[in-house]
């Protein structure tokens, strides 16, 4: 089998997929500065004369899958296959792969560094430094700049999948109090509380979002449950903009109805002056979309795929996580 990567992808990595499937073809799109598109995705298919692909960013469509129908397997390296039009592979036989909690580790580590420094006004205190601004003697810095610990607050998860519940295990000893909203969540630790969400939003210090854009979620949080937060609440959204309502998000922040916001999601990216109007408020940590951005997550993205390859191929394991489209195990299977 020729595979395609397309995916950052190191030595190891790739040694192992050739030695299970025989030859690798190598082109990731870093080089490139963006994902390759549909038409030169389309072209490096058919260069290579590839039998699968394991890709990350790129483009590919109904149309790359249709003209591929030789494909044994697509490997996505992302934590959800957004990308990849996964219902045409489905209609065709193809399995696709993907990387659950690859870049888990790497977002729950901002989340408690920018919770922490908003929640100890770590910003102001050191623009404040740097604008020469500390007087011989003075205790302003001390004074003005005093915050608040994380320990002791309550954390509100709306979603509590992998990267909650990382998050969970890693703050419930600083102590922290955990609560989530995933009616999708059945059994859990009983040290966490399961809630309905106008009840979380109500009585959580920090509400932290961690949910996928489907026609479920898309627009679900919105004025009715931002209004609900205590007027010290911070609201923190690390997973994707579409599930809030912006509109309702900037009223809250602009009325000082809560303490503040974490955001690493906009509505539009590159940002638009809607956008620009949330991420320049003093109250709010914006950074942009790079919680997930670690060099170790390109680690974590090849252990999980390599894995779920050996499973499925050498192993014959049809019930990995891994499988994004698990309507195909219905029908004739490639591979």
């Amino acid at each position: 089998m020729r595979i395609l990567i397309t995916a950052p992808y190191h030595d190891k990595g790739i040694q192992e997929i050739t030695q299970q499937f025989g030859e690798v073809i190598y082109r990731s799109w870093k080089p490139n500065g963006r994902a390759w598109n549909e038409e030169e995705l389309a072209a490096l298919l058919e260069e290579s004369n590839a039998d699968a692909l394991i890709t990350e960013h790129d483009h590919v469509t109904a149309s790359v899958i249709a003209a591929n129908p030789q494909l044994q397997f697509i490997g996505v390296c992302r934590g959800t296959p957004s990308n990849v039009a996964v219902a045409k592979a489905t209609e065709m036989g193809i399995p696709v792969f993907f990387t659950p909690a690859r870049n888990a580790q790497a977002v729950a580590e901002m989340f408690i560094s920018n919770v922490i420094t908003l929640l100890r006004n770590t910003i102001p205190g050191i623009n404040w430094l740097k604008g020469r601004q500390w007087q011989a003697g003075a205790h302003d810095s001390y004074l003005h700049f005093k915050g608040n610990e994380l320990a002791g607050r309550t954390i509100g998860m709306v979603g509590f999948g992998a990267i909650g519940q990382l998050i969970a295990r890693m703050v419930k000893d600083y102590p922290c109090q955990i609560q989530f909203f995933d009616p999708y969540v059945t059994e859990h630790d009983p040290a966490y509380r399961k809630l309905g969400i106008e009840e979380l939003f109500a009585t959580s210090d920090i509400v932290s979002i961690h949910l996928p854009v489907t026609t479920e979620t898309k627009n679900m949080i919105g004025s009715q449950l931002l209004t609900k937060m205590k007027k010290d609440g911070i609201f923190v959204n690390t997973a994707r903009a579409a599930v809030v309502q912006r509109e309702a998000l900037l009223d809250v922040l602009e009325k000082k109805a809560i303490r503040g916001a974490v955001l690493d999601v906009f509505d539009n990216e590159p940002p638009d002056e809607i956008d620009y109007r949330i991420i320049d408020l003093p109250q709010v940590i914006a950074t942009p979309h790079i919680a997930g951005a670690t060099f170790e997550v390109e680690d974590h993205h090849v252990a999980i795929l390599n894995r779920a390859l050996q499973q499925w191929f050498a192993n014959g394991n049809r019930q990995i996580a891994e499988l994004a489209n698990k309507e195909i195990l219905s029908i004739q299977v490639n591979g």
